[in-house]
């Protein structure tokens, strides 16, 4: 990149806001992934505007990344900007019974606040490893709740840099999408609505999603959650332990023994290793079952046009 281009991102947002040739695997759940040329850490409105503005100037590819939990970086790295949202955009505050959270809030902080305030609804989010802005953009959703019950209204960023909030019910939220993905807006802050409840009962069914979630999701590995989305009318796990497929590996990719839904980096895995492991399930599963798996993991890079 040329010195002044650095120079321009060092403008908007200080010496140590930005970094270049960041290794990816620093900041995903999956600890795999090349360098970024550029990677922001933003810690105020203005300053993403900012750099939204620089891209579109420069004709810069860019991505938003919050806690890296549901994403595989290519062994080549991303050519453009990372924008990481998750560590200087983390507040949470409560109102009544409403939270407001930045977009870099963490599920399980927020869950840990609404108990603290003896406030019901936010459960099942407790033990999902991403931020506020992912869950928002995928509508993540765990033992039975989505965030689209418990949400209000969000607030997004355009590309242009236009602040707008979104109330829940245009929020067009589904499996795993809602329209902040499909209009490619960036996530600032969500309010999330609960009621008021108990606070031991809460703690207790809180300890109880963690006890199973640890019984049975092989969170000892880096990996990057549910690997596949739920086909209709199907399990993906069921489906691939069907398949023959538990404990399959390509390099250091594994289908985990544990829960067959999830593909985990078993020592030294490559971005590669991961995506040809996962177009190997995803064709037996077809083969066997004529059910076409998509990926839940979002990849970002260059993976030999695939």
């Amino acid at each position: 990149m040329k010195e002044e281009m650095r120079q321009k991102f060092i403008e908007i947002l200080g010496n140590n806001r930005v970094l270049f040739d960041e290794p990816m695997s620093q900041h995903t759940t999956f600890r795999i992934g090349g360098p970024a040329d550029v990677f922001v850490m933003p810690e105020n409105y203005e300053q993403i505007r900012e750099v939204l503005r620089l891209c579109k100037e420069e004709k810069l590819p860019f991505f938003v990344l919050g806690n890296g939990s549901n994403l595989l970086v290519s062994d080549s790295g991303y050519r453009g900007v990372i924008i990481q949202m998750d560590r200087n955009m983390e507040e949470i505050r409560l109102d009544g019974e409403e939270i407001h959270a930045c977009a870099g809030a963490l599920l399980s902080s927020v869950a840990v606040a609404a108990r603290n305030a003896s406030l019901t609804g936010f459960e099942f989010a407790g033990g999902i490893p991403g931020t506020i802005g992912g869950a928002a953009v995928m509508n993540a959703g765990a033992y039975g709740g989505e965030l689209k019950d418990v949400l209000k209204e969000v607030t997004v960023m355009t590309r242009e840099g236009e602040i707008l909030t979104i109330p829940a019910e245009k929020m067009e939220m589904g499996y795993r999408t809602s329209i902040i993905k499909t209009a490619g807006y960036l996530v600032l802050e969500a309010v999330i609505s609960l009621k008021k409840g108990d606070e031991e009962a809460i703690r207790a069914t809180m300890k109880d999603l963690s006890e199973r979630r640890t019984e049975k999701q092989p969170l000892d590995y880096p990996s990057a959650g549910s690997t596949f989305k739920r086909p209709e009318g199907y399990f993906a796990g069921k489906l691939i332990m069907d398949s023959g497929l538990r404990g399959y590996r390509v390099g250091g990719a594994q289908v985990s023994e544990k829960h067959c839904g999830f593909v985990i980096n078993a020592g030294g895995a490559t971005a590669e290793d991961v995506r040809s492991l996962m177009d190997h399930v995803i064709r037996v599963v077809r083969e066997k079952y004529g059910v076409t798996l998509e990926p839940e993991v979002k990849f970002l890079g260059d993976f030999n046009g695939r």
